[in-house]
């Protein structure tokens, strides 16, 4: 117990010295020992990477997983050691909505086949995402925590060692310096006509307790400056390894763009079944469903439209010979036609559409059933079908 009770005072003493001489060095009344310009770009680096590795495994984080309230439970699993109870992600748990309404409405009809075509591929969605999150968190998630909360912790460890030694060092400078200025004082020459001689005694007495007094803090400072220099090697060791920790990252880094590049292509590729999927068993149901690429000009009818699909040679002919400008609009069977795409016209003769849009359309004797005429204001000109709903 007594040992217990000297060693805490002995760390208050310690802590009360450090305490004054970082007081003193913030009001500029006491010196300060400088770390060199190499070893304080070092500790720059180290916060600068510290902090942007924290932002980006935040940010990774929300990215991979959108939803707050999972990502807390996630984090509690962890810190408890437990396994995350696996759970459907949004993707899989639409699919098997799709799917369940499928089997109600009876999977024989138009719909319920194709909810059941679209909850399948939503679920193959779901397990390629699954997929993705698992492979995301190994190989560029947990390196990155690690680094967080193993390496710095260490670095942030010794960097507050070593401001502790260099406080102490400080103060036994201030010590030594103190010392030093009492002991000249001390052995200053009295006054033989003004002092007495029982003085000289005394002045004596002191000047040799100032002299063991310089002794004691020229030892303690040779000791505090040992325990700085050794502590700031290991410093500057654990901060040069900050390159390496770069070198690492830079792994990591191509290891989750990697991962993210598989699973948009496989997402990509199921999307891509899905749809001649849907194409080629929605023909009779949906015409005209997919037909055509709205962002590709090279499918829509222009100059080369007799090599575009679905519409021939000869019918191409007929448009090129019908003139627009004498073409006038019939007494009756005009329609209201919804935009689907943006158009751009291939010549005078046809008319550019915008996506959303209302036209007034019509067909007149001798064009093909792929074009129509559309009206928009003043504005006239062919336009395909395949670009249009037709409203009434």
């Amino acid at each position: 117990m007594d040992f217990n009770v000297k060693k805490l005072a002995s760390d208050a003493g310690v802590f009360f010295t450090r305490a004054v001489q970082f007081t003193g060095e913030k009001f500029g009344q006491v010196e300060k020992t400088e770390l060199d310009a190499h070893f304080e770009n070092l500790a720059s680096r180290a916060d600068s990477t510290k902090n942007w590795t924290e932002k980006i495994f935040r940010q990774t984080e929300v990215l991979l997983q959108p939803n707050p309230s999972a990502r807390i439970e996630e984090f509690l699993y962890e810190k408890l050691d437990r396994t995350v109870p696996s759970r459907p992600n949004n993707g899989e748990l639409l699919g098997q909505y799709m799917q369940d309404a499928a089997k109600d409405f009876g999977p024989g009809t138009p719909y319920g086949s194709t909810l059941i075509q679209v909850g399948d591929c939503e679920r193959r969605l779901g397990s390629t995402q699954r997929e993705f999150l698992q492979t995301s968190a190994i190989s560029f998630l947990t390196p990155l925590r690690n680094f967080l909360e193993g390496d710095w912790r260490t670095i942030s460890k010794e960097r507050r060692l070593l401001e502790n030694r260099r406080l102490d060092l400080d103060s036994c400078k201030a010590r030594l310096k103190k010392a030093k200025l009492a002991e000249s004082k001390a052995a200053a020459v009295p006054d033989f006509q003004e002092t007495r001689p029982r003085n000289y005694v005394l002045s004596a007495s002191a000047s040799a307790l100032w002299s063991e007094e310089v002794d004691k803090a020229e030892h303690e400072l040779r000791v505090a400056q040992t325990e700085f220099d050794r502590q700031a090697e290991v410093t500057r060791l654990l901060l040069e390894g900050i390159s390496s920790t770069h070198v690492n990252h830079l792994r990591c880094l191509h290891e989750f763009v990697e991962a993210q590049t598989a699973y948009y292509k496989q997402c990509h590729m199921h999307m891509q079944d899905l749809q001649q999927e849907l194409g080629s068993s929605s023909a009779d149901v949906v015409p005209n469903a997919f037909a055509g690429n709205p962002g590709n000009p090279g499918h829509a009818m222009g100059p080369d439209a007799a090599s575009s699909p679905g519409v021939s040679p000869e019918s191409a002919l007929e448009t090129d010979t019908l003139k627009i400008e004498e073409v006038q609009a019939p007494a009756s069977g005009t329609r209201k036609a919804k935009v689907l795409y943006d158009y751009d016209a291939a010549d005078t003769s046809e008319l550019s559409l915008l996506a959303d849009e209302l036209i007034t359309v019509y067909t007149v004797p001798g064009m093909d059933s792929d074009w129509l005429v559309g009206e928009r204001g003043n504005q006239k000109g062919k336009v395909p079908v395949t670009y249009l709903e037709l409203l009434s």
